[in-house]
């Protein structure tokens, strides 16, 4: 088991890829949530002023 984590000497580089993917990932995740629900209010705001307006 100590030898799968060592990674054959290769360890800082295995593991450090492997944390910055993770962390894109998840931002990437966040980052469209984050754009989905901007959207949706704008769009929320647009169909008020158009009743509005009407």
């Amino acid at each position: 088991m100590s030898e799968f984590f060592h990674m054959g000497g290769y360890a800082l580089y295995v593991w450090g890829s492997v944390g910055v993917t993770a962390v894109v990932m998840i931002a990437n995740a966040v980052a469209a949530i984050l754009n989905h629900r901007r959207e949706l209010c704008r769009i929320s705001r647009r169909l008020r002023r158009e009743r509005k307006s009407v």
